[in-house]
C-alpha cells in the first residue's frame, strides 16, 4: 500500500547535549515524504522521507539562525536532508530495522534506525491512517557538522552524537487521492 506523510500529524525532532550538561531539542517544522507498506513481505517496504533544513526550531531564534548558517546546515546551500531506505529489516513484534541513505550537508551516509509500527485505523473522514515511532543516533561529525567550542573545564560547547526521534503518521495515497476528487 501506499502512502503519504501527514505532515500536521508528523514530527521529526532531535536532541544534543549542550556543554556536556544539558539537553537540547529541537524540531524540523516542514516534512514530507512518501512510504510503501507491505506488510505479507516487510522487505519490500520502502520510505522517501525530507525535512526543510530552514525549518529548524529549538524555541530560540538566535541558535536556529545560527543553526541555518555555513557553521551548521547552511541551508542555502543545502536546503533539505533527506532518508530514502535502501532496506527494511522486521524484528518481531511490529519492529522493523531501517536501513537507508541519509544525506545532510551535501554527504550521503547510510544509518540504521529503529522503527515501531503503532497500526492502523480508518479516522472520521474515512482516510486509513497508519502510524510509526522512528527512533536512532548519528554523529553530526559523519556529515561535515564540525563546528564547536572547546570549553575551559574541558569538553565541548555541542556533542557529536545527536539523538533522532521521529512520530510519523501516514495516510493512504487512494484514500487522500479519492477524497481530493471528491471535494473538487
Amino acid at each position: 500500500m501506499s502512502w503519504e506523510i501527514d505532515a500536521t500529524h508528523s514530527q521529526a525532532t532531535f536532541s544534543v547535549k549542550h556543554m556536556m550538561i544539558s539537553t537540547v531539542r529541537g524540531h524540523f517544522e516542514v516534512l514530507s515524504g512518501k512510504l510503501h507498506i507491505d506488510k505479507e513481505h516487510p522487505d519490500n517496504s520502502w520510505v522517501e522521507a525530507e525535512v526543510d533544513a530552514a525549518s529548524i526550531n529549538t524555541r530560540d531564534a538566535r541558535r536556529d539562525g545560527h543553526l541555518r548558517s555555513a557553521d551548521f546546515f547552511d541551508v542555502e546551500k543545502y536546503p533539505k536532508i533527506t532518508f530514502k531506505s535502501t532496506k527494511v529489516t522486521p524484528l518481531g513484534n511490529d519492529e522493523y530495522r531501517v536501513t537507508g541513505d541519509l544525506t545532510m550537508h551535501g554527504v550521503t551516509k547510510e544509518e540504521t534506525f529503529h522503527a515501531e509500527y503503532s497500526g492502523q485505523i480508518k479516522d472520521a473522514y474515512g482516510l486509513q491512517r497508519a502510524g510509526f515511532t522512528v527512533k536512532g543516533k548519528i554523529n553530526r561529525k559523519d556529515f561535515g557538522l564540525t563546528w564547536n567550542v572547546a570549553l575551559e573545564a574541558g569538553g565541548v560547547a555541542v556533542s557529536e552524537n545527536v539523538n533522532i526521534e521521529i512520530d510519523l503518521a501516514a495516510i493512504q495515497k487512494a484514500a487522500v487521492q479519492e477524497t481530493v476528487t471528491q471535494t473538487a
